[in-house]
């Protein structure tokens, strides 16, 4: 099949999902995983009406960026892990960073958001799984709903989300440990949720908690079920990668 016929399957998959959650297909976002494709082949997705694309690593994305500068409301942004001295290279490549997993980072781009003089949206990783080799902040004291100041560093991202003026919070982003059974990652997506929820409920200032990134192509339909915005789907649309 065609990466357009895959599109459209997907989003197929995307509304019967929704409709079996009672939400509208609209709620959720589709974005195209494109790292290491080609960028003939985000160009065929775009034909087909894709806008939204997710890469990994900011030195692959700066090497097609500039082949893809004439796709003016295409949205690119950053899913992998950021380290902080690429920062101000991010900011400047993307116009969202899905994966924000510590203060340090946090400030870093608020600082290179400032120094090009934007707004980045970004989304907080929680690593549901606790899982040593992935990166993402552990869901700590989420549950506590007091005011006294938390220690870990999910609680320090959240209250120091006032003084990065250049940053907008706008929810959770999670990778669940993979399983060939869609249904094993159904307890970690209902987790992210519930992290979001007791998060909205606290009302921090300056803290956005509408979307929640999680689902790719094997599990993306149990994401939705569980109140997913956006799903992540890079084989499902493009085919199989290469192995590296």
């Amino acid at each position: 099949m065609s990466i357009a016929e895959n599109i459209a399957r997907t989003r197929e998959r995307i509304a019967a999902a929704a409709r079996r959650s009672g939400r509208s297909p609209d709620e959720i976002t589709l974005m195209g995983v494109s790292k290491t494709f080609p960028t003939e082949s985000i160009r065929e997705a775009y034909v087909a009406g894709l806008r939204v694309f997710g890469e990994n690593r900011v030195q692959e994305f700066t090497g097609k960026a500039g082949a893809l500068h004439d796709l003016p409301d295409a949205e690119w942004h950053l899913i992998g892990h950021l380290q902080s001295n690429k920062a101000a290279k991010a900011t400047e490549l993307f116009a969202a960073v899905d994966s924000v997993d510590s203060v340090r980072l946090a400030e870093k781009l608020n600082a290179s958001a400032e120094s090009a003089g934007k707004t980045l949206s970004v989304l907080i990783e929680i690593n549901v799984g606790g899982e040593q080799a992935k990166s993402g902040v552990e869901p700590g004291s989420y549950e506590r709903c007091s005011d006294e100041p938390g220690s870990d560093e999910l609680e320090q991202i959240l209250r120091g989300a006032p003084r990065w003026e250049h940053l907008k919070i706008r929810g959770l982003m999670t990778i669940p440990p993979y399983a060939e059974d869609p249904e094993s990652s159904r307890p970690y997506f209902r987790q992210l949720r519930q992290i979001r929820d007791s998060i909205a409920a606290r009302k921090l200032p300056e803290v956005g908690a509408a979307v929640l990134s999680m689902g790719m192509s094997h599990d993306f339909e149990v994401a939705i079920e569980e109140g997913a915005t956006c799903v992540r789907v890079g084989t499902a649309i493009f085919g199989e990668r290469e192995k590296r």
